[in-house]
């Protein structure tokens, strides 16, 4: 079995309107939810074995803050470039290229791609994966074979559903 995480980056902040959008950082919010989230996922004992993250700020501190959770080092991480705001068509490209060895890859990445990725994967559609959404879904396929709905969801964790 394969297991693939997908995980929105946090709310970031748009106070600053001098910055690009690849290095707006997070938000009260996002920051109160990183945290909160990565220990929902370390609490169900999923270690990935590979983490690719999109190398935009908020991407990069939502990914460094699950990896720390996790207890995976930092400097695992990839960040490839190519998934910054991609499309499902560019993200499943990255996905096809994974070693088959590898059975669990969480993915830190940017909507509306990851959510559009989800629907195209899996059988269980979701309207929106919101800011620091974690989907996690499962084939049996190999990563360079995965095609459309082969994918079983999991769960689907959103800040929202503990923080009224």
């Amino acid at each position: 079995m394969r297991q693939l995480i997908l995980i929105r980056h946090a709310k970031s902040s748009w106070d600053n309107v001098e910055l690009n959008d690849f290095d707006r950082p997070l938000n009260k919010r996002g920051k109160r939810d990183v945290p909160f989230m990565a220990n929902l996922l370390a609490q169900k004992n999923i270690i990935p074995e590979l983490i690719i993250s999109s190398p935009a700020l908020r991407t990069k501190l939502t990914a460094i803050e699950f990896a720390k959770k996790l207890n995976i080092n930092e400097n695992e991480i990839i960040w490839d470039k190519n998934l910054y705001l991609a499309p499902a068509s560019k993200i499943l490209n990255i996905i096809h290229k994974i070693d088959f060895k590898i059975k669990c890859v969480l993915l830190v990445g940017h909507n509306p791609g990851l959510t559009d990725l989800q629907n195209l994967l899996c059988k269980d559609e979701i309207d929106n994966i919101p800011t620091c959404g974690i989907v996690s879904m499962a084939t049996n396929e190999e990563w360079s074979k995965i095609n459309v709905k082969d994918f079983n969801l999991q769960f689907f964790e959103y800040p929202k559903k503990y923080f009224k």
